[in-house]
C-alpha cells in the first residue's frame, strides 16, 4: 500500500526513485559498441539471434512492409493518430525560429542563422510495450525542423517483423528509414553506421538501461536528446478532487515501469486517506497490476503539506517529469512553478492527454533534470551559426581594441592578425 507522510518526514531527494540500484550495464554496452564498429552489419545480425531470438534475412523495413501495415491497420486507430499529428504539428510549429543580422552604422554586420541537422535517429522502443506515440512526438519536430533523413530503428519481434502499430504511425509522422535493430547495438548503429544502416547527427527517444548507456557512451560523436530515467509524476490536489481521478493519474505513470514514481502532495489528510484506499481498489483491476503493484508500494508516497503553496514548494524542489495542479484556478499556481517538464491544468487534464493527443512533446526530462533541461522540441534538431562581417574601416576602428585583449591574454598571434592588414598598407605607402 501507498505510504503517507507529513511533509518534513522525508527529505526531498528521497521523494522519487532516482538512485538506481541495479548493476552497471557499462562495460556490456562498451562492449556491444565495439563489436558494431569493428563488424556493422553482422554484428547487427548476431545481436538479433542472440537478444530478440530472430534471425533477420535483412535489418531494413521495406516500403512495401509499411505501406501494409498502415493499409491494413485499424481505421480509428488511423484517424486519431492523424489528429494527435495534427495537434502535435501545431504546437511544434510554434517553436520554429527564424535567424537575425544585425547592421551596425560602421558597415559590420553579426548574425546567426539556423540550419537543421541532416540527418535524425530516433529509437523506438518495442518490447514489453510498443509506443507508436514515441514515434510522433520525435519524428514530427524533426520533420518541421526541416530534417532531411529521419532513421528510425525499433526492435523486432520473434517472427522477424516490427510492429505494426510504430510502422503506421511511421509513416503518418514521415519517417523516412527503419531499421529492425534495437538495444545498445541500435544505438551503435546509428552513432558510427554501418554497411546498411546510415550514421546519425543526433540519437533522441527513450529506452531501457541499455540503451540510456549506449546514448551516454557515443554522446560527443554525435548529440542525444537526454539520458532518460524512470517515468515520474507529482501531482498537487486539494480536497475538492474526485480521488477516483487522482488515483487513476497516479496508475497512469505506476504501470509504466516497476521504478515509475507516483507522488501526491495535497492538504487535505481526508483527501490523502481517499486517495491511498482507491489506489487499492484500482490496482487489481489493471492488466499490468503487477507493475503498478511494485511501484506504488516501493516508490508510491503521498505526502500532506501545510497549504497548497508548500505543496507547489515540494514540486520546485523535486522537479517532477509531469506535474498534475488539480486545483482551483490552476493558472494562477502555473506562474509559481519553476521546475518541470511539462504541466497539467485543472481537474479534467490528465498526463495521459499530454503522452498522446493535446500536441505538446511527451519526451520530458527525468530524474530531477527539468531544474536545467526541457523537452524535446524543435530545438533539438537545429544548430545555431553564427557570422560575423567587418569592413576596412570597420575593423582600422577597432583593430587597437581586439590587439589591447588579446594581449590581455598574452595571446600575441590574435593580436596581429588584427593590426596586420593595417601595418602592411602603412609599408606599401
Amino acid at each position: 500500500m501507498i505510504k503517507v507522510y507529513e511533509w518534513g518526514q522525508v527529505s526531498p531527494q528521497e521523494i522519487f526513485a532516482r538512485e538506481t540500484p541495479m548493476a552497471s550495464v557499462a562495460g556490456a554496452v562498451e562492449e556491444i559498441i565495439a563489436r558494431v564498429k569493428k563488424d556493422g552489419d553482422s554484428a547487427l545480425y548476431a545481436y538479433a539471434e542472440k537478444f530478440d531470438r530472430v534471425r533477420l534475412s535483412s535489418l531494413e523495413v521495406s516500403q512495401e512492409e509499411i505501406d501494409f501495415a498502415y493499409e491494413n491497420a485499424d481505421e480509428n486507430f488511423v484517424a486519431v493518430l492523424e489528429e494527435a499529428a495534427e495537434n502535435i504539428r501545431s504546437f511544434h510549429k510554434q517553436q520554429l525560429r527564424k535567424g537575425f543580422s544585425l547592421r551596425r552604422a560602421d558597415g559590420s554586420v553579426v548574425g546567426q542563422k539556423i540550419t537543421p541537422i541532416e540527418r535524425a535517429g530516433l529509437y523506438v522502443p518495442g518490447g514489453t510495450a510498443a509506443y507508436p506515440s514515441t514515434v510522433l512526438m520525435d519524428a514530427i519536430p524533426a520533420k518541421l525542423a526541416g530534417v532531411k533523413e529521419i532513421v528510425m530503428v525499433t526492435p523486432p519481434a520473434k517472427d522477424g517483423k516490427v510492429n505494426p502499430d510504430i510502422l503506421t504511425a511511421a509513416k503518418v509522422a514521415g519517417v523516412t528509414r527503419i531499421f529492425k535493430i534495437g538495444g545498445a547495438q541500435a544505438i551503435a548503429a546509428l552513432a558510427y553506421g554501418t554497411e546498411s544502416v546510415p550514421k546519425v547527427d543526433k540519437i533522441v527517444g527513450p529506452g531501457n538501461a541499455y540503451v540510456a548507456e549506449a546514448k551516454k557512451q557515443v554522446f560527443g560523436k554525435v548529440d542525444i536528446d537526454m539520458i532518460a530515467g524512470p517515468s515520474e509524476i507529482l501531482i498537487v490536489a486539494d480536497g475538492k478532487n474526485n480521488p477516483k481521478f487522482v488515483a487513476a493519474d497516479l496508475l497512469s505513470q505506476a504501470e509504466h515501469d516497476k521504478m515509475a514514481s507516483a507522488v501526491l502532495v495535497t492538504d487535505d489528510k481526508a483527501f490523502a486517506k481517499a486517495v491511498a484506499e482507491e489506489l487499492e481498489r484500482q490496482i487489481p483491476t489493471l492488466d499490468r497490476r503487477e507493475i503498478a503493484r511494485t511501484s506504488i508500494d516501493t516508490n508510491g508516497k503521498i505526502i500532506v503539506t501545510a497549504d497548497l503553496a508548500a505543496a507547489i514548494e515540494v514540486a520546485n524542489e523535486i522537479a517532477p517529469e509531469h506535474l498534475e495542479l488539480c486545483v482551483d484556478d490552476p493558472f494562477l499556481w502555473l506562474d509559481k512553478v519553476r521546475h518541470a517538464g511539462s504541466v497539467f491544468l485543472g481537474r479534467y487534464t490528465p498526463e495521459a492527454l499530454g503522452d498522446y493527443f493535446a500536441g505538446p512533446n511527451h519526451t520530458l526530462p527525468t530524474s530531477g533534470t527539468a531544474r536545467f533541461s526541457s523537452p524535446l522540441s524543435v530545438d533539438d534538431f537545429v544548430k545555431k551559426t553564427q557570422y560575423v562581417f567587418y569592413t576596412d574601416a570597420g575593423l582600422e576602428q577597432v583593430k587597437d581594441k581586439v590587439a589591447y585583449f588579446a594581449e590581455k591574454e598574452g595571446l600575441q598571434a590574435h593580436a596581429k592578425s588584427a593590426k596586420i592588414r593595417f601595418e602592411e598598407r602603412k609599408e606599401e605607402l
